[in-house]
């Protein structure tokens, strides 16, 4: 088997789909790419067992075949060659030798046959959206997604999928947020939860554009096909936890604040916080907001005050700052709205601003004052 591919679209193509290899694998296969040459089209294909990308190029190949290339050594080993034309040729042995204008290198290869199968996509219900509604929707809930093994479902992104809107919400007990879109008609009334690493691969393959992705599910597996790169993950088999009951419905209490001069306070009080619990409490009475934090084992202490608009009763609530800075990043407006109630019930924060066919909103459970 014989093939020609450019050096740099090769390059390319491999880091697109290299994230799904894991460093520590318990398959040494798993840690090579498959070539799988069909026509004149080059299929690429990586996977961990959970989540499989695959992507096709063009290249010069009279004739079709499969071998497997370890991924490190290929990748290294291109990042170093200058853009040109490589020749490959791999023998029955499945010995790869790469021959370029002045070198020539030389790869075991694997037997393709050992190389894991993809899953195939039986009775699936499928919708389109454009690539940078997917984006924005992973951008805005994949940081607030929990960690902790223990409670699966958390892990991922719950999709919701209604007749006329799709909405995605994390949660990892402590914050929660949900991001919706209108532009997004679902085939029926259906959800699943999505792992956070193929959310990370798709963040960084898809571009930010209007390209229309093709997105299907079944029971098992989500399918997502853009151009000529395609993401297959296994979904996590848990159920999400009724988010709706912890959202308040009646917070009264309404403050309105620029956005980035609020952050860059945290940013500063939260130096002098606790280092375990972030802890910023925010004092709030009249148009005047108040942040303050300590560190009693060390004796640090941070106070600052801001200009509000604030609209209630004088309160004062705690919250993890790192929490609050992390969602004020993900807010595309100049100013956001913070609706409160009491000092144990959550906060609600919502930009001030919402794109055409966007809705966010994100809570905030707040911490014990110490006082």
């Amino acid at each position: 088997m014989k093939f020609i591919v450019s050096a740099s679209s090769l390059l390319k193509h491999l880091q697109q789909i290299s994230g799904v290899i894991n460093a520590n694998t318990v398959l040494p296969i798993l840690e090579d790419f498959l070539f799988d040459i069909d026509g004149k089209k080059l299929n690429i294909i990586a996977t961990d067992l959970e989540t499989v990308m695959r992507v096709q190029m063009d290249v010069e190949s009279k004739e079709n075949g499969k071998v497997c290339i370890p991924a490190k050594i290929l990748i290294d080993s291109l990042k170093n060659i200058a853009d040109q034309p490589l020749s490959f040729n791999i023998d029955k042995n499945y010995a790869v030798e790469i021959t370029s204008d002045n070198g020539k290198y030389k790869v075991m290869g694997e037997n393709p046959d050992n190389f894991p199968k993809e899953p195939v996509a039986d009775d699936t219900n499928t919708f389109t959206m454009s690539s940078t509604a997917l984006v924005t929707a992973i951008n805005n809930t994949l940081f607030a997604v929990s960690s902790d093994d223990l409670r699966p479902a958390m892990t991922g992104v719950f999709f919701e999928l209604k007749k006329e809107a799709l909405q995605f919400v994390a949660t990892d007990a402590h914050r929660l947020v949900r991001y919706k879109r209108t532009d997004v008609t679902c085939p029926k009334t259906d959800s699943f939860i999505v792992p956070k690493k193929p959310l990370n691969l798709l963040k960084n393959a898809l571009p930010n554009n209007e390209d229309e992705l093709s997105i299907s599910y079944n029971s098992n597996h989500l399918f997502v096909t853009h151009g000529s790169t395609q993401l297959v993950c296994r979904l996590i088999d848990a159920r999400f936890p009724d988010y709706k009951v912890v959202i308040p419905t009646d917070n009264p209490y309404k403050l309105v604040v620029n956005k980035q001069d609020f952050q860059n306070a945290l940013r500063r009080v939260s130096v002098f916080s606790n280092k375990s619990t972030n802890q910023v409490a925010l004092n709030i009475s009249g148009s005047e907001l108040q942040l303050a934090a300590q560190d009693v084992d060390f004796s640090f202490e941070g106070n600052e005050r801001m200009n509000c608009q604030y609209d209630g009763e004088d309160l004062q609530i705690a919250f993890n700052a790192k929490f609050l800075i992390e969602m004020l990043g993900v807010a595309d407006s100049a100013e956001v709205k913070v609706e409160l109630s009491t000092p144990t019930k959550a906060g609600i924060i919502k930009p001030t601003e919402q794109g055409d066919n966007e809705d966010v909103l994100m809570l905030v459970m707040p911490l014990m004052l110490n006082n």
